[in-house]
């Protein structure tokens, strides 16, 4: 005996189901019933474990008996019901159904229920539009009430467990009296188990041909019943099944004998089998009279013809899946596709789980915009006035955009294109897809791809899974409303893949525009014309991007912010938005332009503005406490009032002129998820045998760039007035700081090379200058990517010459205006003009150079 839970549970027992009783003592007191002894009791079932508590809230049911070992939908939707349902999922997702003895009673009391139930587990609530719920319900077991609360808003009740012995070995084992696992319920003695196996064979029979004359109940339902197995889980099936009055069903489940049981059973059955005899009976006799060719013994289940009128007891709801399919606007093969599934929904019973998945999937197919399309707002101008509104900068995007508006309003129709916008955090990309749908007046949809690792996200889930759904594709087209919506795709660098398939290559058929006009989705098995949708990805990098889907897509990058641009975005937009999430009253206190700027330089290092807004939100933070605390604030936010609402600055600028020595110092450009930085070089000679060594948690790629870098160098030994066998006498120690952060790329070869030459012949480097470059063994600079991300954050840190290759002198004209402006780019081929433009003097152009063979390196300058 086992004490303290108060609790009933459900075990997992051997392939026959058997139940056991284990009851728990309690006081009469902590039960608050003055029933004898207070016992609760444990009741054992093959399939699962679930702990019963010795309350449950009650959901009281018009004209329906649920029985154990059932699973149906219903509808909730009085106030009582949804109140025990919502109890029900907040603990273990239990609830005690109880029929009412008069179905016309809103509010049933004590008095209009029954007192045997059925204890069920809520497998699925779905809300709808009504305010109703559809619940999804399984039996467990039966319960009797021992006592029921009527006075809270839910109905709740103290039940007992109603359990059976149900195998003939457990009918051949008298229970002693007064033994406290007493079953509740008494099985047939033991010298009546042939009555009692043949007893189950004739309702088996009887049931298979009950389902074989009656329209609504499935065949299938007759091939999981057995006469030697549980004949109580067999007994409560076939009572479940059958269209009977709700009184002689009630009756069946208080039967407290299964002999009892299986006879009323027998009799209920016989009856109804005569009923629809005649009945068919009649049925074929009419036809002939009618000059139909029909054996009048025939006694097969009718068929109903396709788009036949339903029968006046055909459930209500698949006249209303019909009205829906007759009034939505579909196209042949949706129509053609709704109407057989709802003509095989027909010949189904309505608890059948088979009905369900065919409710589920009309429920999707009629939901779609197949057709549905919202008028484009073509003006160009308005767009232009809400892409400027919303976003500062950025005019790339949005000239690409205008562009889009512009040949729309000429041509009417165009297929979608598939733009991929790459930038750092922060820079506004996501926003900028709600904005692109505002300015074309289009419904706008987001699904985050991030982690997205199942093929089936994407394509749906086909519907002999459990659970079913379409993908991520089609649900934000529902969601739409349209078929021309502007459908973000968010994060799709973040997709991964594991065995369950590659999201990435499912995506190839949504972003073709050569194949989504007919994609198709593994739930939905019809096509969808996705090419008037205008998709938008976002991505941090083309790196996590596959190339076959990069293809599809056409690429724009956002470098990031300029400071200016900041400053604009932070007096237009975040701080007004700040100040208004605060509290702070309409033009109360302001921020000066050098305060915004003192923040931007002393308190962020970013390329987007998140940080930004964090910073003006603590800010708005600190002015609001302020205001609620009666102080008196000024009306300007100024520089020196920062460190009292911010603290202490993280950041300060870069002093990149020490003491005047930078000897073996470079300044390198390098390109980050988060945007361009500027990195530094340091490279150490110390004496020793012609060791390299380098730190700072490198790539290979980078390793091998510095590599090359000491080959160049000694190559040149003679040029740069160094002797030939210097390598055997130190070691080089070359360093780039943050360690902690992985470093890799070719780009910072022409750094390292500069920073080494530097350090070897004790030639300091311009602080102003940086660079970004592939060098080769002979001193040729090859070009590199994110030109556009390097040279904002040249001008971010105070840069006023950047070396770039000359292989990228295309990518100047991607540049910001106000970079051209305060920036000089010295466009170069060759190491030698790196040195020119670097070092304060080049060693190869003021030292006597001995005789050497040629290696293949331009001349010098000068």
């Amino acid at each position: 005996m086992r004490h303290g839970t108060g609790a009933l549970s459900f075990f997992g027992g051997a392939k026959d189901v058997r139940y056991a009783v284990d009851l728990i003592e309690e006081s009469p007191e902590a039960l608050g019933d003055p029933h004898p002894s207070g016992r609760m009791a444990t009741l054992t079932r093959a399939e699962d474990q679930v702990e019963i508590p010795d309350r449950l809230p009650v959901v009281a049911l018009r004209d329906l008996v649920f029985f154990p070992y059932i699973v149906l939908p219903i509808l909730v939707g009085r106030r009582r019901s949804v109140a025990a349902l919502e109890a029900a999922q907040e603990q273990d997702g239990l609830v005690l159904l109880v029929a009412q003895k008069d179905p016309g009673v809103d509010d049933p009391g004590s008095a209009d229920l029954f007192r045997v139930g059925t204890i069920a587990r809520v497998i699925q609530v779905s809300r709808l539009p009504d305010g109703t719920s559809r619940v999804v319900l399984e039996g467990l077991g039966r319960a009797r009430i021992r006592r029921l609360t009527t006075s809270t808003e839910t109905l709740r009740a103290r039940i007992e467990l109603l359990v059976a012995c149900e195998t003939e070995e457990n009918l051949a084992s008298p229970t002693e009296e007064g033994d406290p696992t007493r079953p509740l319920e008494v099985a047939a003695p033991a010298g009546e188990k042939g009555t009692l196996t043949s007893l189950s064979s004739s309702v088996i029979e009887l049931y298979k041909e009950y389902a074989l004359l009656h329209e609504r109940i499935p065949d299938e339902s007759s091939s999981m019943l057995s006469a030697k197995g549980d004949r109580v889980r067999m007994a409560h099936l076939v009572a479940g099944h059958l269209i009977l009055p709700s009184l002689e069903k009630q009756e069946l489940l208080e039967a407290t004998d299964v002999h009892q049981q299986l006879g009323i059973l027998r009799e209920l059955l016989v009856r109804e089998l005569q009923i629809l005899r005649i009945e068919r009976k009649l049925d074929r006799q009419i036809q002939l009279q009618l000059g139909g060719r029909v054996n009048p013994f025939d006694l097969t289940p009718r068929v109903k013809a396709s788009g036949a009128e339903p029968s006046p007891d055909e459930p209500e709801e698949w006249e209303e899946i019909a009205e829906q399919i007759r009034e939505t606007d579909l196209p042949p093969p949706a129509r053609d596709r709704a109407e057989k599934e709802l003509s095989r929904l027909r010949k189904l019973n309505p608890v059948a789980p088979e009905a369900a998945v065919i409710r589920t999937h009309l429920d999707w197919i009629v939901s779609l915009p197949w057709l549905a399309r919202s008028e484009d707002n073509l003006d160009v101008k308005h767009a232009s006035e809400i892409l400027d509104a919303e976003h500062f900068g950025l005019s790339e995007v949005k000239d690409r955009v205008l562009d889009h508006v512009a040949v729309l309003s000429l041509v009417k129709e165009m297929r979608g294109p598939i733009l991929c916008l790459v930038g750092p955090p922060g820079v506004g990309k996501t926003s900028l897809g709600r904005s692109i749908g505002s300015a074309l007046g289009r419904e706008f949809v987001r699904v985050s791809l991030g982690g997205v690792r199942d093929e089936a996200e994407i394509r749906g889930h086909r519907r002999t899974y459990v659970g079913a759904l379409p993908g991520r594709i089609i649900q934000g087209m529902r969601r739409s409303g349209t078929r021309n919506p502007v459908f973000l795709l968010d994060e799709i660098d973040k997709l991964a893949q594991d065995f369950h398939g590659d999201p990435g290559a499912a995506l190839l058929e949504v972003l073709d525009p050569e194949q989504n006009k007919s994609f198709t989705d593994h739930y939905l098995e019809l096509e969808f014309d996705l090419s008037d949708v205008l998709f938008i990805a976002t991505a941090n990098t083309l790196q996590g991007i596959p190339e076959p889907l990069r293809d599809r897509m056409e690429v724009i990058r956002l470098p990031g912010y300029l400071d200016t641009e900041k400053r604009e975005i932070a007096t237009r937009f975040l701080w007004p938005r700040q100040a208004a999430q605060h509290g702070i009253p309409e033009d109360r206190v302001e921020l000066s332009r050098e305060a915004v700027h003192g923040i931007i330089a002393r308190y962020t290092r970013e390329a987007g503005v998140r940080e930004l807004n964090r910073r003006l939100s603590r800010v708005a933070r600190k002015l609001a406490r302020a205001i609620a605390e009666g102080e008196d604030i000024a009306d300007v936010v100024e520089p020196d009032a920062l460190k009292k609402l911010l603290g202490a600055p993280p950041y300060h600028p870069a002093d990149r002129d020490e003491d005047g020595d930078r000897v073996g110092i470079a300044n390198g450009l390098a390109w980050t998820a988060a945007g361009g930085e500027v990195m530094d070089v340091e490279v150490a000679v110390l004496p020793g045998a012609g060791n390299l060594r380098l730190t700072g948690t490198l790539g290979d790629v980078m390793k091998e760039s510095a590599q090359a870098a000491v080959t160049y160098a000694r190559s040149r030994s003679n040029m740069l007035g160094l002797d030939p066998h210097f390598h055997d006498k130190i070691d080089v120690h070359i360093h780039i700081p943050e360690g902690a952060t992985p470093k890799d790329g070719p780009s910072a070869g022409i750094t390292i090379a500069v920073a080494l030459i530097s350090a070897l012949t004790n030639t300091p480097t311009r602080p102003d200058v940086a660079m970004t470059g592939e060098i080769t063994l002979r001193g040729r600079v090859l070009g590199v990517g994110g030109v556009k991300e390097k040279a904002v954050a040249a001008l971010r840190s105070g840069m006023k010459r950047v070396v770039l290759p000359a292989a990228n002198a295309s990518d100047l004209g991607t540049l910001p205006q106000e970079v051209l402006d305060s920036v000089e780019f010295d466009l170069v081929k060759t190491m030698d003009e790196v040195m020119d433009a670097v070092l304060t003097r080049n060693p190869t152009s003021t030292l006597r150079r001995a005789p050497e063979p040629d290696l293949g390196i331009a001349q010098p300058h000068g």
